[in-house]
């Protein structure tokens, strides 16, 4: 039987800008799967937070740098509803390297970054493809950075594996269209767990102090804030297709 309710998919949804990703559907009626690697508790929150929603939920622990994981979640959200009509790329890897530490980043490490945030949504679109030319009218998110738009960011590898993502967005996009539209969301500091175990809490708040003070609209991004705009991506948009658009609150124009 095929889910009168509209189904989605969002990647690393355990967390952060994923799991405000997936809540912020399951409000609007999606029925969604919610995905992890390794953090079983709170992908288990995120789905109570879903199903409080009254939408169904699916969990599903699978890595998107593996091929098989992807086409097994797209088959699995297939199986149980019979529709797929949203999938937001979100899962994120990256490796805390400042860039003039040339010596700090290997090709494995350059590799195993490329694998979660650029292969992946590949991966991920490819997998999600077929089911969506049969709704008909599918929408693709890439969750990238503005690490890819402006060269700046965690680590070099980082930057290059979202300019990747950016530029395989248009390509996907003409690829895909007319029954897939595919756009990608760039933020710049988010408030999430993942940065401030990264730089640490001294670093993490010393900059995100800095950008308040000098960005135009004096904050910082929330996960909310990128799940708003992924909702809209997926809900409105009719006319757009193989666009970036940047979340910073005007970060990029105070450099």
């Amino acid at each position: 039987m095929t889910s009168s309710n509209k189904v989605a998919i969002v990647t690393g949804s355990a967390t952060g800008a994923g799991a405000a990703i997936a809540v912020a559907l399951a409000n609007k009626g999606y029925n969604v799967v919610i995905n992890y690697t390794k953090s079983l508790k709170e992908a288990e929150e995120t789905l109570a937070a879903c199903a409080a929603a009254g939408v169904e939920t699916l969990l599903f622990q699978g890595d998107v740098s593996k091929d098989q994981d992807c086409r097994d979640m797209a088959k699995a959200a297939m199986d149980k509803w019979g529709r797929l009509d949203a999938l937001v790329n979100n899962a994120g890897r990256t490796k805390f390297v400042a860039h003039h530490d040339l010596d700090g980043l290997s090709a494995e490490d350059f590799q195993e970054i490329y694998a979660v945030n650029t292969i992946g949504p590949f991966q991920m679109s490819r997998a999600v493809a077929p089911y969506m030319r049969e709704t008909g009218n599918g929408s693709i998110v890439m969750i990238s950075s503005v690490a890819g738009t402006h060269g700046t960011g965690s680590s070099i590898a980082y930057v290059a594996s979202k300019g990747g993502l950016n530029s395989m967005t248009k390509a996907l996009a003409r690829t895909l269209g007319p029954e897939i539209r595919v756009n990608a969301i760039c933020p710049g500091f988010i408030e999430t767990r993942w940065l401030l175990e990264g730089y640490g809490e001294d670093k993490y708040n010393a900059y995100k102090e800095s950008l308040i003070k000098k960005v135009p609209l004096k904050k910082v991004a929330q996960p909310e804030d990128i799940a708003e705009t992924a909702v809209w991506f997926v809900e409105g948009a009719a006319m757009i297709t193989g666009e970036t658009i940047i979340l910073d609150g005007g970060m990029h124009l105070s450099r």
